[in-house]
C-alpha cells in the first residue's frame, strides 16, 4: 500500500493524524521497552519475581520463582522456554564449563547448557547448625569471582542478614570454610523495616543477595522490608573483598517506589547488557492479586563516587541497543490517560462496568484496583478523551505513540496457579480527533500470543479520543483490566471555544 495516505487525513474530518515519517501503525518496533516487562506465559512458567538473569555467547537467559526460562538477544523481546526443576527464587551460574542452578529449599542442580535439562547433585554438605549461620536453602546466590573461587551467599531469613561461605572447588555442595555473617538488620535503616508504612521497628525480612564486581568493587545487593509490602526495596553494601567488609552504602535504598504501577522494585539480578552497560533486573510487587509480582529492568549508573544508582521507570524507555549512554534512557514519551475518565468535563465513555469495578479504575495508575464489565458484554469498550477542556481551555492534543495493558488473572496469585489457563487477550485500539469517526492505530485483533501484560509501540498519531475495544480473552475468569495507559508527546493545541480576557498588570 501507498504510504501517502498517511499524509492526507484531514483534521476537519475528525480522523487521527499518523504524524509524518511515522512507520505504519501496528508493525511492533523494538526501540523501547516498558515495565513491567511483557514476558510469555506458558504451562510450566510464570515470572513471578526473584528473578536471575544470565548472559551466554550474547544470549540472555531469564529465571524466576514460578518456574521455566525465558530467552532473548536484545534484552527486549524475550521467549519462553520450558526448564524442569527451577526452584522457588533460581538462582543460575557458570562454572567450569558448566550450569548450576540452586533455590529455595532444595538441592544443587547441574546441566550443560542454560535450559537444561538439570539434575540433582543432592543436598549441601557439612553446613553448619542455625547457631554457626545455616537456617537452611535459602535466596541463595553462587559467585564465582575472577579467579574462579566460588562462593554462596545466601539469607538467614527473617531480620538475621546475609551470609557468605566458600565454597569447594571441586564440589560446590560443600562449604570449604567457615560460613561469614556479612550484615543483618539495622532498624536505623527505615526503609528495611517491615509493613506498608516501615512501621515495625523490630520486625523485617533482609533476603535476595546479589554480588556484583565492578571496577575493582564488590557491590552486595539484598532487599527488604518484605516481598508481601509495596515499600519491598533493595539495598547494597560495597566491600574491597567478596567476604567483607562490606559497609553501608550512603545513598541506600538503591531503589524504593511505592506508588503507580511499578511498586516494590527488589529481588533482582546485574547483568551486562548489549550496550555494554549494567542493568538491573528486579521484581515488582503489585497490590493485587495478593502474591502478585511481575519483572522490571532498568539502567545503571555508578558515579564517580562509586556508588550504584538507579531509577525505576514505569514509561517507555530506550532499549539497551538503541542509545549508548545510560542516562538518555529515558524516550520522553509519558502517560496521558491518568484519571481522564473522570476527570471534569470529560466526554469519556465505557460500555459497562461492574459494581465496584469502575470503569477509572482502567486508568487510575494502582495495581490494586481494575475495571470488570459486566459478564454479557461480549466487546467491552473504553473511550477517552485526552483532553477534557472546559470551554474556557485550549484544546491540547497528544501525538501517542505506546500502550501498556495490565491484565487482572481473576485472584490468581502468578506463581501459585493451580492449573494454566493461556493469558491470550485480543483488542484494538483507535484513534478520533472528534469522538465519532476513529481510524485504526493498532489492531491486536488476532493475537495469539499468552501474555497478561503488554507493550506495544505505536506510529505516533495526533489525536484526541482514544478508544480501547476487547474482543476476546480467557473465559477461566472474569475480565478485568488493572491499568490501560497511552503514553505519547503533547502535540499541537487548538484555541478554547470561549475568549479569555487578555490579562493585564
Amino acid at each position: 500500500m501507498n504510504r501517502l495516505w498517511l499524509f492526507i487525513l484531514i483534521t476537519a474530518a475528525g480522523l487521527a493524524v499518523p504524524l509524518a515519517g511515522a512507520a505504519m501503525s501496528g508493525t511492533g518496533t523494538k526501540s523501547r521497552y516498558c515495565n513491567p516487562l511483557p514476558l510469555m506465559t506458558a504451562p510450566g512458567g510464570n515470572a513471578a519475581g526473584d528473578v536471575t538473569v544470565i548472559r551466554e555467547q550474547g544470549r540472555y537467559y531469564m529465571y524466576c520463582t514460578g518456574g521455566g526460562a525465558w530467552v532473548s538477544d536484545d534484552m527486549v523481546d524475550w521467549t519462553f522456554h520450558r526448564v524442569e526443576n527451577v526452584p522457588v527464587a533460581p538462582d543460575v551460574v557458570k562454572y567450569n564449563g558448566d550450569f548450576y542452578m540452586c533455590g529455595n529449599d532444595g538441592p544443587l542442580f547441574k546441566a550443560d547448557n542454560p535450559l537444561g535439562p538439570f539434575t540433582s547433585l543432592g543436598e549441601w554438605k557439612n553446613t553448619p547448625d542455625v547457631a554457626g549461620g545455616w537456617n537452611g536453602a535459602f535466596d541463595m546466590e553462587i559467585y564465582i569471582d575472577d579467579d574462579n573461587t566460588p562462593y554462596l551467599y545466601y539469607s538467614g531469613r527473617g531480620v538475621s542478614g546475609i551470609f557468605a561461605v566458600r565454597l569447594d572447588p571441586d564440589n560446590l555442595t560443600r562449604f570449604s570454610g567457615p560460613v561469614k555473617h556479612l550484615f543483618g538488620f539495622d532498624s536505623n535503616h527505615v526503609w528495611e523495616r517491615y509493613g506498608e508504612m516501615n512501621e515495625y521497628t523490630d520486625v523485617s525480612w533482609i533476603e535476595g543477595p546479589w554480588l556484583q564486581k565492578h571496577n575493582g568493587k564488590y557491590y552486595l545487593q539484598y532487599s527488604a522490608s518484605g516481598t508481601q509490602w509495596k515499600t519491598y526495596a533493595e539495598g547494597y553494601y560495597i566491600s574491597e573483598s567478596p567476604m567483607g567488609p562490606f559497609t553501608y552504602a550512603s545513598n541506600n535504598p538503591l531503589m524504593r517506589k511505592t506508588d503507580g504501577i511499578v511498586t516494590g522494585p527488589a529481588h533482582g539480578c546485574i547483568v551486562e547488557g548489549p550496550d555494554g552497560n549494567l542493568w538491573q533486573f528486579y521484581t515488582i510487587v503489585l497490590s493485587n492479586p495478593p502474591g502478585g509480582r511481575r519483572i522490571g529492568m532498568d539502567r545503571i549508573l555508578i558515579g564517580p563516587d562509586g556508588n550504584m544508582s538507579v531509577t525505576v521507570t514505569e514509561t517507555p524507555q530506550w532499549a539497551p541497543d538503541a542509545v549508548n549512554d545510560p542516562e538518555k534512557g529515558d524516550s520522553g514519551s509519558v502517560p496521558v490517560t491518568i484519571n481522564k475518565v473522570r476527570a471534569m468535563n470529560a466526554l469519556s465513555k465505557f460500555s459497562s462496568q461492574q459494581p465496584g469495578r469502575d470503569a477509572a479504575y482502567a486508568v487510575d495508575n494502582v495495581s490494586g484496583t481494575w475495571w470488570e464489565p459486566a459478564p454479557d458484554d461480549s466487546m467491552p469498550a473504553l473511550t477517552i478523551e485526552l483532553s477534557p477542556a472546559t470551554r474556557f481551555d485550549a484544546v491540547q492534543l497528544f501525538a501517542i505513540d505506546g500502550v501498556r495493558l495490565l491484565f487482572h488473572s481473576g485472584g490468581r496469585a502468578f506463581w501459585r496457579r493451580s492449573a494454566f489457563t493461556p493469558d491470550i487477550y485480543r483488542y484494538r485500539i483507535d484513534g478520533s480527533m472528534d469522538g465519532e469517526t476513529y481510524i485504526p492505530v493498532l489492531d491486536r485483533t488476532g493475537n495469539t500470543v499468552s501474555r497478561n501484560t503488554v507493550f506495544e509501540e505505536i506510529s505516533p498519531v495526533k489525536c484526541r479520543f482514544v478508544r480501547l475495544t476487547l474482543t476476546d480473552w480467557p473465559r477461566s475468569a472474569p475480565l478485568g483490566i488493572i491499568e490501560f495507559t497511552v503514553f505519547g508527546k503533547p502535540a499541537e493545541s487548538l484555541p478554547s471555544a470561549q475568549p479569555i480576557p487578555e490579562h493585564r498588570q
